[in-house]
């Protein structure tokens, strides 16, 4: 079953923000740096101290984050910095769901739902200016 969390994305200063978080919510906190991850390669050695993943569980309340990793020529500003993040089980369930928000091709940053180490992943800015992510279990 699909369901959707606000996803934040932070300049370099990931951890304090959902640290502060985490102690103003309480709850779980999960922090995985991109240096503790096989995908660390896929990046510049100076991101490797940035979080890949955040996440904070408290009763119902869910938030994820990043620290920013686009390239230089896509620059973290007021409006794309958050993001629904839509995670479902399967490449399958994800799909229909991507290819009606996608919407043809007006869309930018289109990322299509691909492997990465951690599952399926995709992304795109939909024809509003709306940032989607999307993940799923890894396929079998």
């Amino acid at each position: 079953m699909l369901h959707c969390i606000p996803f934040l994305l932070f300049d370099g200063n990931c951890a304090e923000a959902m640290t502060f978080y985490h102690n103003c919510l309480g709850g779980e906190l999960t922090l995985t740096k991109l240096s503790n991850t096989p995908m660390k390669e896929m990046f510049p050695k100076e991101k490797w101290n940035r979080l890949i993943n955040a996440h904070l569980k408290s009763g119902g309340i869910e938030i994820s984050a990043t620290d920013w990793m686009a390239s230089p020529g896509f620059d973290a500003k007021q409006g794309n910095t958050y993001a629904i993040f839509v995670i479902g089980n399967t490449y399958e369930e994800l799909k229909i769901v991507f290819d009606k928000l996608k919407d043809g091709t007006n869309n930018t940053r289109l990322q299509e739902l691909h492997d990465m180490p951690f599952g399926i992943y995709g992304q795109f800015y939909d024809k509003y200016g709306v940032q989607w992510i999307f993940k799923a279990d890894k396929q079998a």
